[in-house]
Parts: C-alpha cells; structure tokens; sequence
C-alpha cells in the first residue's frame, strides 16, 4: 500500500508522535510505503519514511491548521495514495487515529458561549465534524470506548465506522531481571538518597497531565522525603514559579525530553498522572509492567487498568488534593518488590503491546476491501 499519514507537527517525546512512528515502523516492516505530511519535523527520520513538509502560515496555531488543512488536498492529490491516514482531525480523511478527546464535550459541556464563539473554538469544531458527522466517510481507529460514546453524543457517528484498538506500549517497558541494579544505579546517577521516594510525572503537556496538581500536593507529604522528576518536554517556568510559591522547589527536578524513560521508572516508587483530560494515557500501562504503582484521574482512559490489577489508586471526580494526598500515602506503604510481582503479572496476562499491529491488520484489510469493490488507489 502507499500510506500518506497527516500529523501537523513531529516533536521527540510526544505520545501521539511515537504512535504514528510505531504504526509507520510497523507499516514498512510489511513493505508498505509511508509518506508523512507535517508542517514541522523535528528529530531524527526513521529509515524508509518520505517527510514531506507543508510550510505553516498564519498568525494563530488555529489560522496554520487552517492553512494546513487547505494546502493538504492538492499535496495529497499529486501522489494517489491508497489510504490517508490522519493522527489529527482534518476533513477528507479515510482513517483518523482517535488519540484526542471530543473538542464538542469539551466546547458544549465544559466551556461557555464566548469560548464556543471564538475563531479557534470554530475552527476545531469544523475539523472534527468533518472525521465524526453521520454522513462522513472517515473510518476511526479508537483507543477509548468512554471518548466514543462523547462523539456519538455530538454527532450521532455510526458504530461501525469505530475500529478498537488495543493499548501499545514498548516492551522495553517491561522490569527486566536487573531491575535492582538498574535500580540503585540510576537513583545514584540522579544524586537521590536511598531513603527518598522518587515520584515520577511524566508526559509532554505539563497543564494537561496535571503537574500543577503534583507540585501543590508535596506541601502535604511531609511524611515522607520525596523528590518530584519532571520528565517531558514542556514550559517549566510557570511550574517552577508554583513550586517556589508553595515552597517545595528543592523537592521537584525537571529532566526534559529523555529516551532513558526504562530507566527512570525503575528508579521511581509512584507516577503521578492526575490529569484534567487524557483519552488514553500510555504512561499509565507502562509504569505498572515496569512495575511501578500509579495515582491517576478517573479522567484517564486507561485508568481501570489500574483498578483491575490493583497497581495503585484511582481519584475518582471530582478531583481533590486530599484524595490524591491519600492515594499516594497508601502506595508509598507498600515496598517496591511487592510492586514489581503485582506488574509481573500484569504484563504477563494483558494484552499491552499490539497497537501498532492491529492498526495496520485494519488499514489491509479495509484496502482488500477497497480492491474488492474497485475503488483502491
């Protein structure tokens, strides 16, 4: 097949970004082309992908994606792809990969006139009616069955255009049977005391995942001695101004982007994901097969992976610190080999890591279908 994927901007470390590589990767192991259309790119290509950049123009994100959208049809028309594949809302799509929540929910349920009536409310509402309208012909390759039922709510999709993916995580995930070493290893390397307790956040989008929400709660945890890792690439000022405010700035270190991220979650006791809005949440699964426990929102699409294999605690909405504060003092009780036989077993009995593959069982089988019906290519 010759697969055109739409993703407005590559940037190392977003989750979004490392699920299109995983699907393109997997794509062209099975000797499918891949061509990217981006406005920006930056980081390395992997080997086998043609990235083929659209300037942004405009003044606003919302005006570029506008722009975007715009030049997109006659730079897709000059190559005759079989399949267009978008991990962002734009209309004309055959496939979209559903990794963001309902802009209607959130524009009609959590937001007020004034915010609908902006140009930029406007604008992303007109992208995702065009993938998720009755009339649309956009497939949608899910990852939330809640953030499902919201586009049904606002657009009466038909069920069948939905296509449910599994979770997919990296296997390197997964505690190897060094842990220990590795363990001690990198907390040392990280200049962390034995004693300390090292809680993890980790994610590009500091305000969506909530930091602020794991800043303010280490005024409360003076039971323990902990130490906050910040890792993803993001603004930190505001966040370092919130830390001095609430006076903990010596207790939260910010790391950037890192590609060592096996390693930081075994040197971790918790992560810390309360976040405001997450239709999946990767980092969820991948912290417990690490084997590391997990206090997150209810908001989280894959917060129930939690629950069911008891590896942490859950803040059910509304979100308050004083349900958060407890959930991290009751994971803290528990020592780390408890936690890595809970996440041993967890890994072995879910099915965590098969995204990419059944992404691209789906795209064949809808372009056999396509062949079938004469209208491929």
């Amino acid at each position: 097949m010759k697969l055109a994927f739409v993703l407005y901007r590559y940037f190392p470390f977003g989750g979004l970004q490392r699920d299109m590589l995983d699907i393109a990767h997997e794509a062209l192991q099975r000797g499918h082309q891949i061509t990217v259309y981006c406005t920006l790119w930056d980081g390395d290509i992997l080997q086998g992908i043609d990235v083929q950049l659209i300037p942004a123009r405009g003044r606003s994100n919302a005006a570029r994606m506008s722009a975007f959208s715009r030049d997109l049809p006659a730079a897709l028309a000059a190559k005759n792809f079989d399949l267009v594949v978008g991990f962002n809302k734009w209309p004309g799509l055959d496939w979209y990969y559903a990794a963001d929540s309902c802009f209607a929910y959130k524009a009609w349920r959590e937001r007020g006139f004034l915010y609908r009536s902006t140009t930029r409310a406007r604008r992303y509402l007109g992208f995702e009616k065009a993938v998720f309208e009755t009339d649309a012909k956009t497939q949608i390759l899910e990852l939330s069955l809640p953030e499902r039922e919201r586009f049904r709510t606002f657009y009466h999709t038909p069920v069948e255009r939905f296509h449910t993916l599994p979770p997919g995580i990296p296997r390197d995930r997964e505690a190897p049977e060094n842990w220990r070493d590795i363990r001690v290893q990198t907390r040392n390397e990280l200049g962390m005391r034995d004693h300390e307790k090292v809680m993890l956040a980790v994610g590009s989008g500091f305000r969506t995942k909530g930091l602020d929400r794991s800043i303010a709660v280490l005024r409360s945890l003076g039971r323990f001695d902990v130490r906050l890792l910040v890792v993803g690439q993001d603004n930190q000022q505001p966040f370092l101004k919130l830390a001095s405010q609430y006076q903990v700035l010596d207790k939260v270190m910010f790391l950037g982007g890192r590609k060592d991220i096996p390693r930081l979650l075994q040197a971790g006791d918790v992560l810390l994901h309360p976040a405001y809005k997450e239709n999946t949440g990767n980092v969820l699964l991948e912290a417990m097969v690490a084997g590391l426990p997990v206090v997150a929102t209810d908001v989280c699409g894959y917060a129930h992976y939690i629950n069911d294999a008891s590896m942490g605690e859950v803040v059910n909405s509304p979100f308050s610190e004083a349900k958060f504060l407890a959930g991290i003092e009751r994971v803290l009780v528990d020592n780390v080999e408890t936690w890595h036989q809970k996440g041993a077993i967890f890994s072995a009995h879910s099915d965590l890591y098969s995204r990419a593959q059944i992404a691209v069982n789906v795209l064949e089988e809808n372009f056999e279908e396509n062949l079938k019906n004469g209208v491929a290519g």
